[in-house]
C-alpha cells in the first residue's frame, strides 16, 4: 500500500472485539497475569503498553525498519540513541544541528567520555578528515537544522559500513513521507515527533526506528531500563496527527515554497535558505533522496536590529519555539533553539543575530505573505529611521 493509504490507517482494525476504527487508548500501568508464569504480552506499562505498541509498530512501517520506539519528547529519543556509546568513542555529526543535541553531546556525554567532532556531513573529504581509530558512528540532519544544509545519505551510508559505523539520521524536518533514510542504507532514524508527525503543537513526543532486530533490541533495552517512555493518551494523540500527515506536509510544502521564493526576491532578505531554490546547492541530493523539499525556510535579514521589530510585529505568525504544526511559527535560532552552542561556532555555520526560521503553516499563502511583508516593512522602515 502507498504511505498516504498506510497513514490514514494508523490503529484500524487493532480491536477486533468492537471493531473500533481508533486506536484505544489502554491507561493502565499494569495487567493482570494469566496464571504464574503466564502474561498476555503486556505486565506493565514502562515495559509496553497496547496504545504504545500500535504507535511503534506504525513508525517501524512507515520507515522501513524492523523495530520502532516511543519516547517522551524528542530528546529522549536522541539521549536513548546515543546511549548506545561508550566512553571512548568517538562520533562524527552534522555542524548544523539542533542545539539540544548539542547541548547533551557537549554538556552530558564529552563529561563521561564519549566525544563527537562536528562537519559538514555533505562533504566527504571533511568526514574523512575528522575520521578516527575510535569512531563508532555519523549522526546527520538533513536538511539541517536551520541553515537546510544537505547530506547525501546513500553516500554517507556506505561510508559508513566501510568503516564498521552506525548512520543515524534525524528525520525530523522531512518525516518518512519525504524521506527514507533506513532505504538509503542507514541504520537508525529519529524523530522528534512533537513536530510534523503530531503536527498540531499539542503533543510531545519522540520515536526511533531501527533498521535491524539486534539494534532495536539493544534500543529497547536503553528504553525499558530508563522509562523515559510515551504515555498513551500521547501515543494515541500522536497517532491521530500522523493520519493526516500526507495532506499537511503537501501544504506546508507548497506554501514554503512560494514564501522562500518571495523572500528571495526581496532585495531586503540578503540570503534564502531552502532546499527548493534552484540556487540551493543541495537540491540535486535533496531530489534524488527525499520527494520533497519540506516546509522550513530560513532567511536573514539586512541587520540584526531589525529582528525585534519583525518579531514583535507578526500578526498572524506567532514568534516562538518549535515547528512543523499546522500554524505558523518564527523562531530566532541564536536566542532560543541554538543558544546554547557557542557563539563562535554559531557564527561560523551561519547562525548569526541575523538569521530567523520560519516553520511555515497550512494558512492562506496570501495572509502569510501580507503578515510577513508588513513586518518586514515597518521593521527595515525603524532601522532606517534610527540610521538617519
Amino acid at each position: 500500500m502507498k504511505i498516504e493509504t498506510r497513514l490514514a490507517q494508523i490503529g484500524n482494525g487493532l480491536d477486533p472485539a468492537t471493531g473500533a476504527i481508533s486506536a484505544p487508548i489502554y491507561q493502565s500501568t499494569t495487567f493482570a497475569h494469566p496464571g504464574l508464569g503466564q502474561s498476555t504480552g503486556f505486565d506493565y506499562a514502562r515495559t509496553l503498553n497496547p496504545t504504545r505498541k500500535a504507535l511503534e509498530e506504525a513508525i517501524a512501517d512507515l520507515e522501513g525498519g524492523d523495530r520502532g520506539l516511543a519516547f517522551a519528547s524528542g530528546m529522549a529519543a536522541v539521549h536513548a540513541v546515543l546511549s548506545l556509546f561508550q566512553p571512548g568513542d568517538h562520533i562524527i555529526v552534522s555542524n548544523d544541528l539542533y542545539g539540544g543535541t548539542y547541548r547533551v553531546l557537549e554538556q552530558i556525554l564529552r563529561p563521561l567520555g564519549i566525544t563527537a567532532s562536528y562537519v559538514h556531513t555533505g562533504k566527504m573529504d571533511d568526514i574523512e578528515a575528522v575520521a578516527l581509530p575510535s569512531t563508532k558512528a555519523i549522526f546527520i540532519e538533513t536538511p539541517t537544522n536551520p541553515m537546510m544544509q544537505i547530506t547525501d545519505i546513500a553516500a554517507c551510508s556506505i561510508l559508513a559500513q566501510a568503516r564498521g559505523w552506525l548512520t543515524i539520521v534525524d528525520n525530523t524536518f522531512m518525516t518518512p513521507y519525504l524521506q527514507r533514510p533506513l532505504d538509503l542504507g542507514a541504520d537508525i532514524v529519529l524523530h522528534s515527533a512533537t513536530k510534523y508527525l503530531g503536527g498540531h503543537n499539542d503533543v510531545m513526543a519522540g520515536l526511533v526506528v531501527a533498521k535491524t532486530a539486534e539494534l532495536g533490541e539493544r534500543l529497547y533495552f536503553v528504553q525499558n531500563s530508563i522509562g523515559a517512555v510515551l504515555g498513551p493518551h500521547d501515543a494515541w494523540l500522536l497517532m491521530r496527527g500522523m493520519k493526516t500527515l500526507a495532506l499537511r506536509m503537501e501544504r506546508h510544502m507548497k506554501n514554503a515554497f512560494a514564501i522562500a521564493g518571495w523572500l528571495d526576491a526581496r532585495d531586503d532578505i540578503p540570503h534564502v535558505y531552502y532546499p527548493g531554490l534552484e540556487t540551493h546547492p543541495g537540491r540535486d541530493i535533496c531530489s534524488r533522496q527525499a520527494s520533497g523539499f519540506g516546509g522550513m525556510v530560513s532567511f536573514d535579514v539586512l541587520d540584526a536590529r531589525m529582528v525585534p521589530y519583525i518579531l514583535e510585529h507578526l500578526e498572524l505568525i506567532t514568534f516562538a519555539e518549535s515547528l512543523g504544526g499546522v500554524e505558523s511559527l518564527m523562531t530566532y535560532p541564536a536566542r532560543q533553539t541554538h543558544f546554547d552552542i557557542p557563539e563562535d561556532v554559531r557564527n561560523a555555520i551561519g547562525v548569526t543575530d541575523t538569521l530567523l526560521r520560519f516553520s511555515v503553516g497550512i494558512e492562506h499563502i496570501g495572509d502569510l505573505i501580507d503578515d510577513l511583508a508588513q513586518a518586514l516593512e515597518y521593521a527595515g522602515d525603524r532601522v532606517l529611521a534610527v540610521r538617519g
